[in-house]
């Protein structure tokens, strides 16, 4: 199957470099470029891509709110995954694209294989891209995450059995399905199951937003790198 990427920067020179790694791969098209969220927004409408590589800081509508209006207007037939761009010192705006709906991130520079294999993963409906990424990104900027008190029960935390919350733990922290099972002693569909119960009932999308709402309930905390 052909992934349809979309291509989102206002500096032309990038998304040229992006499309000549792209179209290089034989499972990869990409089926439109934007240089602003508004037309990133319309040609999601039109072209339907996969995935949306989406820059942030743009003219006119950013990233942002292109995401957060392609994420709204998804459907189940139609459900394009946005996988955010961002520079090294990780822009702290990333993390407002998160609860948009953004499904990851990648770095500008990062290698192209990554930024192929980022793209794949995406579109097969997994998230955090790089997990070292979203935890430092986390870390850095969770004093603008507004933290639940240590007397209020997180909302739908409840619902979790102990080894859901376990998992959901170790999610935080960035690790894989694979890294989470050697971890636990357990076999890596069995992880899978528990994330997607996880997933399921506390009403989220995908790995990136259980990052997210684990710091925003105080599951996990800055810095905080032991499950317990």
């Amino acid at each position: 199957m052909t992934v349809r990427v979309l291509l989102v920067d206002d500096q032309p020179l990038l998304r040229t470099g992006f499309k000549l790694i792209l179209e290089a791969e034989p499972d990869l098209t990409v089926v439109g470029e934007a240089g602003d969220g508004a037309t990133a927004v319309e040609l999601t409408r039109s072209m339907l891509p996969d995935v949306v590589l989406m820059d942030i800081r743009m003219p006119g509508m950013d990233g942002i709110e292109a995401t957060r209006r392609i994420v709204r207007e998804g459907a189940a037939a139609h459900d394009p995954r946005v996988l955010i761009l961002t520079t090294f010192d990780l822009d702290e705006y990333v993390i407002e694209a998160v609860r948009a709906g953004a499904s990851g991130f990648l770095l500008k520079d990062a290698p192209p294989e990554d930024l192929v294999s980022a793209i794949r993963i995406v579109a097969a409906g997994d998230a955090i891209v790089a997990p070292s990424v979203t935890r430092r990104l986390l870390d850095k900027f969770a004093s603008r995450l507004p933290s639940m008190r240590e007397s209020t029960p997180a909302p739908g935390l409840e619902t979790l059995t102990e080894r859901e919350r376990e998992v959901l733990r170790h999610v935080a922290r960035g690790l894989s399905n694979a890294e989470i099972a050697r971890e636990l002693v357990v076999s890596e569909t069995t992880v899978k199951t528990h994330v997607g119960n996880v997933l399921a009932k506390l009403g989220l999308r995908d790995r990136v937003q259980a990052v997210v709402y684990a710091y925003e309930t105080g599951l996990s905390r800055p810095g905080q790198h032991d499950p317990s």
